[in-house]
Order: structure tokens, then C-alpha cells, then sequence
């Protein structure tokens, strides 16, 4: 009996899809190098099936088949991944979430909600809404992506420098490992049972088990909301604001710094480095720290700008450019999120803006912050390149991407902030984790997925 032919028997014919609509639209994630094969040649094949659980007991039965025929299983959300997480070949198995989208539960007295892995993440933030509630979890691509790809890609919401990324967000996993078995990971808010098992899961990128539902910590809808906006002579005097304000012990939920291109394209009016920022809570709350955080724009010498620069970016924030309009005009393009320790952020940024400009064809280098943590903060590189053929087109975006990291591993940072590992970085791994991280995170692999059947290629770097 064939693996289809299996899961057919054991889940139903409606549960199995082997339609070609259906095959193609699931063969790769939103990565713009799938884009840009798909435009120009060297697409990759369907998968050879997509199989669509209803419940968990539908996700170890589909699990266990895949691991007594040693077929290639791959996790599937809603395809919004950007670094190559979801590429299949012809043998594997496509397990697409979508329709594991419960809400199983909404307890305002613990501040907890659970969900069915496949929950869409607006979806969920609406319900949480409508109980005067949130996660505070708001990814870029909330709209596109599922509560269960926010924990296997590790990801970063856009108010996180008060409210943290989703491993300060997530109480409990369910998942079920490579063997079918079904395991709970989170009991309590705290706990010293060992190590926290559920960072196992938590950016594993569907390479050690499937996530099959997530309970997250919630908190208050804010009371009071409010914008400030400043201008800096410089990157660096605009991380030094930003320092100072995160390291006195102030909290805004969105901090957020543009160098001169990004700025423009924030406001017209931009002739400086602009930050922004949201600030919310309680009412005193929110007073006391708008007064202190322009107090400190004032002694670095930074000029207030107005708040409805930072009204427009909330009504705007997640509204960008598709794959399809870039390339038509024969462009590459991405974004590069990497982390650093302040002292080591300035001259990431320079290197790595300089050496995307360099390039031949480059029509944009630039970057912004937009996660600020006490020991440091993140940076969000773009870049848009122009060239002639599709062959010099991939190549022009494997080299942006190389001098990017390369600037960021010499620099002393981070080469991955909140969009995951996927195909784009795997290859850095071993620099992030030295020899023997990697050689460890390759063992835990083996010893949860002895015949690797997890979403190979991804994530886990090669000996």
C-alpha cells in the first residue's frame, strides 16, 4: 500500500488532497527566492500530498504513517515564512494546519487562552479583543500567520519591547513528536522542573515534532494609548535615546528607529533619523512616561516631532509591497533581522548598509530598529537590487544576504532576530552556535527524530 493510499484508509478521502490547485499552493512559503524561481524557472515540485488534520489524534495518525515509511513530513501554517522554512519534494507529505483552528478556551481569570495550532493570529487577537483582552503579540504578519508558527519560528511581535517576544508570551505547547506520540509542555507560570522543555519547540521550524495547540499568557486591554516621535542627528545618537530610556527602566511597547532612507519613506518632512514610539497602559502610566521619555529627548538634543507621523505608521505598519510587483520590475529584494549588544550596533549598522550599497545594481540599503531590549536591540535591514537575469537576480540576493551576516558575525551580533532559520540561514549556525552548539543541536535532533523525517533541510546546519 502506497503512503497515500495509507492516510487515505486511516483518515478519509476528504482529509487527503491530491489535486494539483491544491499541491501547488502549498509547495513553498512566501521565502522571495520560491517567488523568484517560480517567475523565472527552477520552481520546486508539488508535494505529494497535503493532508489536512481535524484533530490531534488525525496529527499522530498522520505522524506515525510518515515514520514507518520514513517519508518526508513538513508542518504547514499559512505559508507566511520568509527564509525558506517550507520547500517540498515530490515524496513529501504536506501537513497543512489550516483547518486545526479552534479556540479551545479564554479564561480572564488567569489571564489564558488556548488554541488549535492553526488559529490564525488575528483571529485570535479578535476574540481576545472582544473580552477587553490581548496577547500582545502583534507580528508584522499577524493577518497571514498562525499562533503555532509563531511559536516553531520563534517570532517577534511589533510591541514587544514591553510585552516581550512569544517565548515571554507562550504558557503551555502540545505537540507531537516524530515517534506519534503526543507530549504537553507548561503546567504552571513558573516552574523549576528542570529545563523548560518547551524552548525544545519553541523555533524548531517543524523539525522536531508538530505543534498542535499553544496557550498563551494574556494581559489587560490598555487603558490609555499614546504616540511620541523624535528626530536624531545620528544612528548612533538615536540608540543612545533609546538605551537611556529602556535601561532607567521606561517600558514603551513600540520603540522603533529609521535611518534617513526609511525615514523618508515614514514622513515626507524627514531630513534626520526618526524614532517612534507607542506608549500604553495604565493612564498615570502612560503620562508619567511620555513626560520622562521627552525629558530625555530633550537632554541628548533629540527634536520632538508630531505624533501623527506615528499614527499613520499604525494605520499603515503592516500594508508592504508584494513579491510579484518587485519582480516585475526585475528586482530582489528582503529583510534581514539581526540583534546586537549596544555596543556593537552602530558599526553593524554601517558595515552592512555599506556593503549592500556597494553592490552592482543596489537601488536601496537601509535599516531601522524595532526591538529594544536592556543589553541591546535588533536591526531590520532592507535591500532592493536590480539586475538583468534571473540567474544574477539569485545571486545578487545570496550575496546582500552574506554581506549582511557577515557584517553581524564579525560585528559580535546575532545573525537571526524573529523570522527564523529556514534554507537562508541554516548555513550560519554553526557560526551563531559555534562548532559544539551546532554539533549539540544536531544530536537532539537525532535523538527526537532518529530517521529525520521533520522538515529536512531546515534549521539543523550540516556536520
Amino acid at each position: 500500500m502506497t503512503v497515500i493510499a495509507a492516510l487515505t484508509e486511516a483518515l478519509g478521502p476528504a482529509k487527503v488532497l491530491t489535486d494539483e490547485a491544491s499541491l501547488a499552493a502549498r509547495r513553498h512559503d512566501y521565502w522571495m527566492v520560491s517567488n523568484l524561481r517560480d517567475r523565472f524557472g527552477g520552481a520546486a515540485p508539488n508535494p505529494a500530498c497535503v493532508v489536512r488534520p481535524v484533530s490531534v489524534a488525525d496529527v499522530q495518525t498522520v505522524v506515525r504513517i510518515a515514520a514507518a515509511r520514513g517519508a518526508p513530513l513538513v508542518p504547514f501554517g499559512q505559508g507566511s515564512g520568509v527564509v525558506g522554512g517550507v520547500i517540498v519534494g515530490p515524496e513529501t507529505l504536506l501537513l497543512d494546519m489550516g483547518a486545526m483552528n479552534a479556540t479551545r478556551s479564554i479564561d480572564p481569570l488567569n489571564l489564558l487562552a488556548s488554541f488549535d495550532a492553526g488559529k490564525n493570529g488575528m483571529a485570535a487577537e479578535t476574540e481576545l479583543a472582544a473580552q477587553g483582552l490581548t496577547a500582545g503579540h502583534w507580528p508584522q504578519s499577524i493577518e497571514l500567520s498562525t499562533v503555532g508558527g509563531w511559536i516553531a519560528t520563534r517570532a517577534s511581535g511589533q510591541f514587544s519591547s514591553a510585552y516581550g517576544n512569544i517565548e515571554d508570551i507562550v504558557y503551555a505547547i502540545e505537540a507531537v513528536l516524530p515517534d506519534g506520540s503526543l507530549v504537553t509542555l507548561g503546567k504552571g507560570p513558573r516552574a523549576s522542573a528542570g529545563p523548560d522543555l518547551r524552548h525544545v519547540m519553541l523555533g524548531s521550524e517543524g523539525t522536531l515534532g508538530v505543534i498542535t495547540g499553544v496557550t498563551l499568557s494574556l494581559r489587560r486591554a490598555p487603558e490609555r494609548q499614546a504616540f511620541t516621535a523624535f528626530a536624531a542627528k545620528t544612528m548612533s545618537q538615536g540608540f543612545e535615546f533609546q538605551r537611556e530610556i529602556v535601561q532607567t527602566g521606561w517600558r514603551p511597547p513600540v520603540m522603533r528607529q529609521y535611518d534617513v532612507r526609511e525615514s523618508k519613506r515614514l514622513h515626507d518632512e524627514a531630513r534626520d533619523h526618526t524614532v517612534i514610539m507607542v506608549h500604553e497602559g495604565p493612564a498615570a502610566l502612560v503620562a508619567a512616561e511620555v513626560a520622562a521619555v521627552g525629558a530625555m529627548a530633550q537632554d541628548l538634543g533629540l527634536a520632538p516631532l508630531p505624533g501623527k507621523i506615528v499614527e499613520h505608521w499604525m494605520g499603515h505598519r503592516n500594508h508592504v509591497a508584494g513579491w510579484d510587483q518587485i519582480l516585475e520590475r526585475k528586482m530582489v529584494a528582503d529583510t534581514v533581522e539581526i540583534s546586537a549588544p549596544w555596543d556593537r550596533i552602530a558599526g553593524i549598522y554601517e558595515t552592512a548598509v555599506a556593503g549592500v550599497s556597494a553592490m552592482e545594481g543596489c537601488r536601496a540599503s537601509s535599516a531601522h530598529s524595532s526591538h529594544v531590549y536592556r543589553s541591546g536591540l535588533n536591526l531590520y535591514f532592507t535591500f532592493a537590487i536590480q539586475l538583468e537575469g534571473s540567474t544574477a537576480m539569485e545571486g545578487a540576493y545570496f550575496e546582500a544576504w552574506r554581506r549582511i551576516l557577515q557584517a553581524t558575525a564579525d560585528g559580535g551580533g546575532s545573525v537571526a532576530h524573529h523570522h527564523g532559520v529556514g534554507r537562508v540561514r541554516r548555513g550560519w549556525m554553526t557560526t551563531e552556535l559555534g562548532a559544539t552548539g551546532a554539533a549539540l543541536l544536531r544530536t537532539l535532533k537525532t535523538a527526537i527524530d532518529p530517521r529525520g523525517i521533520m522538515n529536512p533541510g531546515v534549521l539543523i546546519p550540516d556536520a
